[in-house]
């Protein structure tokens, strides 16, 4: 019998990711880049925190359903077999597309729809000192990737500010990357600490 998936051993390659990154920005804060290099290195960094993330997140979904299909019974209505693969279970998470969500709200949505409020997983997300970290980092990534008057407003919003150059130079400052890397980690950790396998 293959082994189950784990959320655990989830949680520790995410934040063995956010090491990398957190190494990879050091890296090239050392290297005395120019203050647009610097820019785009920080813009690199949050795509790559928020593909870490997004992998997370997969990884969790399936494992939840993949350990226990009750789960995504309880909130289908549908009696799902007892053993699903892996391949089976993210395929009824992102449909053969990608894996995708809008902010925490967003992904609290999709969570409710593969398991019931009382998982260890959606109670982790919903935990309000996380709240800040979501939003900025699905905001900042989008307005990184796109720079699209769409996700500079809600950039904006969720930042709550009246005007901003970019993401990369917004996080460089004040070391607000490596907060908002630390508090990711720090979800990755609860999620791990709750998680039973």
């Amino acid at each position: 019998m293959s082994r189950k998936k784990s959320a655990k051993y989830a949680a520790h390659a995410f934040k063995n990711e956010i090491d990398r990154i957190l190494a990879f920005v050091q890296e090239a804060e050392d290297s005395k880049l120019t203050d647009q290099a610097m820019t785009w290195t920080y813009e690199l960094a949050l795509i790559k925190t928020a593909v870490a993330f997004e992998h997370l997140m997969l990884e969790c979904i399936v494992c939840a359903v993949n350990n226990d299909t009750g789960t995504i019974s309880s909130q289908t209505g549908i009696n799902f077999p007892k053993h699903l693969t892996d391949e089976v279970c993210e395929y009824l998470v992102t449909g053969g597309g990608y894996f995708d969500f809008k902010g925490r709200d967003g992904l609290l949505k999709v969570l409710k729809q593969f398991m019931p409020p009382t998982h260890y997983l959606p109670t982790a997300v919903k935990d309000p000192k996380f709240k800040d970290a979501l939003d900025q980092l699905v905001a900042l990534r989008n307005f990184a990737a796109h720079e699209s008057p769409a996700s500079k407003a809600k950039v904006l919003n969720v930042l709550k500010l009246q005007r901003i150059g970019s993401a990369g130079a917004w996080v460089k400052r004040q070391g607000r990357f490596q907060k908002l890397a630390f508090r990711l980690t720090d979800l990755a950790d609860s999620i791990s600490t709750a998680a039973p396998y």
